[in-house]
């Protein structure tokens, strides 16, 4: 599950045998955990973030949006 970056104490991730399923990206904090799609950057799924945690999240994988799908593309092919 190669890690993408860090920010703000969040972990972005891909987990390695998901190359089926659309572009998309894993964010931890502590023990919560939520996976967002990145050609819409819309939640796919989340599990112990709030409403506050959720919307700052989004704006990180909307910035980092470009870095993340061409991680994808690099690690996915």
């Amino acid at each position: 599950m190669p890690t993408i970056f860090r920010l703000d104490g969040h972990r972005f991730y891909f987990y390695s045998h998901e190359p089926n399923e659309p572009p998309h990206v894993h964010g931890d904090k502590g023990g919560s955990s939520m996976k967002v799609w990145l050609d819409s950057v819309d939640m796919a799924k989340n599990t112990g973030f709030r409403r506050s945690e959720i919307n700052g999240i989004i704006v990180m994988v909307a910035t980092h949006r470009n870095r993340l799908l061409e991680a994808w593309q690099e690690y996915f092919g």
